[in-house]
């Protein structure tokens, strides 16, 4: 299924608040149950700090200064320290949380970020499993340690060259990676996904040389293609010569 809005695929931000809002939607299809508290608790802050600002300015255009004069510097101070910890919430509370909530299979709390110029989806998913044990008729539920993901995926996974997000991929992505959403949801978990970012990539290791028997590794396999090319290319000329060249 793919989204009807078209986004600029150069625009970091549109790639970002695109994917973060199909999350909670895909989460909240599998039954997550949204914690919605501390968006709630931002909100007050914000609107309460927006009213006492609007509320002293109607007084004071309402009544005059003489009035509002002794409300002012208490109204100020107020505001003052209701954006501070509006700020604080944010950047230190939040920090970046898209989605918390409670499913049949665990607790979850997931963060979102992104680096500049670097279009990649960084995740971090922070969770508490649910099993069911004993019998079907007498299950009760057990809960896991907390565990805590970090993954990393470029938005050209679910994202077309022309700007459409395509949800299938980035589902896939999601439960594959984060054991209790593919719990959830295991007709999307792929298993050539598996856990990617928890192990090196090929080119990763081959690139890795910290280590002595990384380099030898390294120049052996480079003495080898070089034997292999040079193999083919001796084949490949003698044949030349023995045959006429066409014009």
């Amino acid at each position: 299924m793919s989204a009807t809005t078209k986004i600029a695929v150069h625009s970091l931000a549109d790639l970002k608040n695109t994917s973060d809002d199909a999350l909670p939607n895909y989460l909240t299809s599998l039954k997550f149950k949204q914690n919605h508290t501390q968006t709630d608790i931002r909100l007050a802050l914000g609107y309460t700090a927006v009213a006492i600002s609007g509320a002293l300015f109607y007084i004071d255009w309402k009544f005059g200064w003489e009035v509002t004069k002794p409300y002012t510097a208490p109204a100020v101070i107020a505001y003052f320290i209701l954006n501070t910890a509006f700020s604080y919430w944010i950047w230190f509370v939040e920090n970046g949380v898209i989605f918390e909530g409670e499913g049949k299979t665990g607790k979850l709390r997931i963060q979102t970020s992104t680096k500049k110029h670097m279009p990649v989806y960084n995740l971090t998913a922070i969770f508490t499993p649910t099993y069911a044990s004993g019998s079907s008729s007498s299950s009760k539920s057990t809960t896991g340690p907390q565990q805590t993901l970090h993954l990393r995926a470029p938005f050209t996974r679910w994202f077309t060259a022309d700007g459409y997000f395509v949800a299938k991929p980035f589902q896939q992505w999601l439960a594959s990676e984060i054991p209790i959403i593919g719990a959830a949801d295991p007709k999307n978990v792929v298993e050539d996904i598996g856990r990617g970012n928890q192990t090196q990539t090929e080119a990763e290791r081959v690139l890795n040389l910290g280590g002595d028997s990384n380099v030898l590794e390294v120049l052996e396999q480079l003495k080898k293609g070089a034997a292999a090319v040079g193999g083919g290319a001796g084949t490949g000329s003698s044949a030349g010569k023995g045959g006429k060249r066409r014009k």
